[in-house]
């Protein structure tokens, strides 16, 4: 009964580890009919609706909450209503300039995809188009982190120790 068993467990693995091999070696099978290959459909989207996609977690995750969030938690935190006015006021300037800088950069992207899908990439093209998507990168990480700053200076100590307890990141502390 033993040596059928194994037997059974090394037929079964050598149909599954060419799969997983198979797998490994093509990451991005199925992404070559994407419009811009360097992003997803959800990139696109997050980047043309203003999304902060991450770029202010150094921010958020070091006590500098996020004014879309506070926005959410308004009521939690005891927002007066000067504060949530001027949080308001933050995220909508965000959320403007994140749209702009974000159209901008899909369209960068766009136009590096192009290079590529046309053969008309050269070294200098190359830096060329890159070098303006990785500044657009950091104007737009900038953007999502300035808010973060302008943000906490709006709330008590207390209102940013509950943040980060409703927002899963510690304990409220008060002091």
């Amino acid at each position: 009964m033993k040596p059928r068993m194994l037997t059974l467990a090394a037929v079964a693995c050598a149909f599954v580890a060419p799969v997983s091999a198979e797998q490994q070696s093509v990451p991005y099978a199925g992404q070559q009919s994407r419009p811009i290959k360097a992003l997803s459909d959800e990139d696109t989207a997050a980047l043309l609706n203003g999304d902060g996609m991450g770029f202010a977690r150094a921010a958020e995750l070091n006590g500098y909450p996020g004014p879309a969030h506070v926005l959410t938690l308004s009521q939690q935190l005891k927002l007066t209503e000067a504060q949530r006015e001027q949080v308001q006021a933050i995220f909508d300037r965000m959320s403007a300039a994140a749209k702009l800088l974000g159209a901008e950069l899909v369209e960068r992207e766009r136009a590096l995809d192009q290079l590529f899908a046309k053969g008309d990439i050269t070294p200098d093209r190359l830096a060329g188009a890159t070098a303006q998507i990785g500044e657009l990168q950091g104007r737009l990480r900038s953007v999502h982190l300035a808010a973060h700053v302008e943000t906490q200076a709006v709330l008590t100590s207390d209102q940013i120790a509950l943040y980060q307890h409703l927002r899963g990141y510690g304990h409220p502390h008060h002091g």
